[in-house]
């Protein structure tokens, strides 16, 4: 329906709110990122694409480093699509005053993954392999060179993604259990044998109960490895809810509260 059409009918009033909503709406969309446009390029020439939120210009605060790992469908190299979901939660005002943090929001390239893992589709397991993938060992060189450049609180560097960035999550905690101090899964999977090794690290799984994209038996399974290993981790399963498990996770005052509070 045409604009002119729409207004014809609207009272003087109801035709100044309908204006404002859309003048708002152009702002909205308008309006620049937060998140800075980066690119990290690693001592083979090989390149990163990543979006980076720094919360408030103070150098002399200390800041926790958080880590997020987007799903398969934002992968690419247009530096915009990692953004689409979950992310953005961390760069809201009430977010940034209570809980400020340096977010960091890698892309993967198109058809490569964060985590390599062999997968049994039979049994449903996986399997690390030995060598983390291409994508997964730059963001470890781009975490080390963030530390580096910038004020980030080493005890307080957290590890969180969704859907394919949920295992990477595992994935590269696995891989590297010394170097963060929580991690979120979400609707993720990961090596139930190797649970042990990040029994220590504060866990908080989430999941849809209805998930016909990725199983829910994988977060539920790692849940029993993890406290057969003498883990206590957090699992919220959300019922009627498939894939999209991270629109509640992500709004969840009680994980993010939780997520801040914990430190090496």
């Amino acid at each position: 329906m045409k604009t002119t059409l729409v207004t014809k009918y609207l009272k003087p009033v109801s035709l100044l709110i309908f204006m404002l909503f859309c003048v708002g709406i152009n702002e909205i969309s308008s309006q620049p990122s937060l998140f800075s446009y980066n690119q990290f390029t690693d001592k083979q020439g090989n390149t990163l694409n990543y979006r980076l939120l720094y919360p408030d210009y103070n150098p002399g605060r200390v800041l926790p480093l958080v880590v997020f790992l987007h799903g398969s469908g934002e992968r690419g190299n247009d530096n915009e699509a990692q953004l689409k979901w979950g992310v953005r939660e961390f760069a809201n005002e009430q977010m940034m005053m209570q809980y400020p943090a340096i977010v960091v929001a890698p892309q993967c390239p198109e058809k490569l993954s964060w985590s390599n893992v062999e997968e049994d589709t039979i049994n449903m397991t996986l399997t690390l392999k030995p060598e983390p993938s291409q994508p997964m060992k730059m963001v470890i060189e781009l975490i080390h060179q963030l530390i580096t450049d910038l004020p980030i609180d080493t005890g307080r560097i957290y590890i969180t993604g969704l859907s394919m960035g949920g295992h990477g999550t595992y994935d590269v905690l696995q891989r590297y259990p010394d170097l963060f101090a929580a991690a979120v899964p979400v609707c993720g999977a990961g090596d139930t044998s190797s649970a042990a090794s990040i029994a220590h690290i504060p866990i908080w799984i989430f999941h849809g109960a209805e998930d016909k994209s990725v199983d829910p038996k994988y977060s539920m399974d790692m849940l029993v490895a993890l406290t057969k290993a003498g883990a206590h981790p957090g699992f919220t399963q959300y019922p009627e809810v498939g894939h999209f498990s991270w629109l509640g996770a992500y709004t969840d005052p009680l994980m993010i509260e939780w997520l801040f509070r914990q430190r090496k």
